[in-house]
C-alpha cells in the first residue's frame, strides 16, 4: 500500500532568517526532507526578516541574532509591534549566550545553538509551534537572577484558583491544547484564562508568565 503524503495544511511553515547563506542552505537541506516542515522562505536580516514574515504568514522563524541593520532581537520587537503571530526560535551560538535573555524578552518562544543536532532542531521547531516554552535552565538562572526578571507587577493572590493551575501548567511548558485535556477544558477557556494571567501579572507573553511562575512558586 502507497504512503499518503503529508497534508500541506499540517506542515508547519517555517522561515529562515540569517545574513549566511550557507547556513541557510544547510538548514533548508535538512528541513526539506521532513514530512512535517515546509521552508516557505529566507531571509538575510532583520529588515528582510520582517518583511517576509508579513508576507508569508509562517509558523515558526528561525532567527539569527546578530545580523547587519536590524539584528535579530530588533526584528522580534517590530514583528510583536506588528502582532505577527509567528513564533520565532533564536539561533545562536556558545558565544552569544549573553544575547538570549533579551531575545526571550523581545518575545522569543525559546532558542538552539547552531551546532544543535538536526533531529533536535526539527524537535525545537515542533515544540515552539505546539505552543511550548524552550529554556535551558542556565539561562532561566539568568533571567530570574535580574531585578526584573519576568517583569510583572501583579500578586498571585489576583489569579483564581483555575488561573493558578493553568499558570503552573505554563510553567511546565504546556500547550494550551495540553493544558485544556488536563483541566477538562476548551481551548478557547485555556487561551481566556492565559490572557487574563498576563493582564491581571502585568506580564507580555508565556515565557514572562513561566518564568514569574517559577520565582513565586506556583510551578510545578
Amino acid at each position: 500500500m502507497a504512503e499518503t503524503a503529508p497534508d500541506p495544511k499540517t506542515r508547519i511553515r517555517v522561515l529562515l532568517v540569517d545574513d549566511h547563506q550557507v547556513v541557510r542552505r544547510g538548514l533548508r537541506t535538512f528541513l526539506e526532507v521532513q514530512d512535517d516542515i515546509e521552508v516557505v522562505g529566507e531571509a538575510g536580516d532583520g529588515a528582510e526578516g520582517v518583511a517576509r514574515a508579513e508576507e508569508l504568514r509562517p509558523d515558526v522563524v528561525l532567527m539569527d541574532v546578530k545580523m547587519p541593520g536590524m539584528d535579530g532581537i530588533e526584528a522580534l520587537r517590530k514583528l510583536r509591534e506588528l502582532a505577527n503571530p509567528a513564533r520565532v526560535l533564536i539561533v545562536t551560538s556558545f558565544t552569544e549566550q549573553r544575547t538570549v535573555v533579551p531575545a526571550l524578552r523581545a518575545g522569543a518562544s525559546g532558542y538552539v545553538y547552531k551546532d544543535v543536532d538536526p533531529e533536535a532542531l526539527a524537535g525545537a521547531i515542533r515544540s515552539v509551534h505546539a505552543g511550548h516554552v524552550l529554556l535551558q535552565p542556565e539561562v532561566a538562572v539568568a533571567l530570574l537572577s535580574q531585578d526584573d526578571a519576568g517583569g510583572g507587577t501583579g500578586r498571585s493572590g489576583t489569579l483564581t484558583e483555575r488561573e493558578r493551575e493553568v499558570l503552573g501548567l505554563i510553567a511546565d511548558g504546556r500547550s494550551n491544547r495540553e493544558i485544556a485535556r488536563a483541566l477538562v477544558l476548551s481551548e478557547k477557556t485555556v487561551k481566556t484564562h492565559v490572557s487574563n494571567i498576563l493582564m491581571k501579572l502585568d506580564l507580555a507573553d508565556r515565557t514572562q508568565a513561566a518564568l514569574w511562575a517559577v520565582r513565586h512558586g506556583l510551578a510545578g
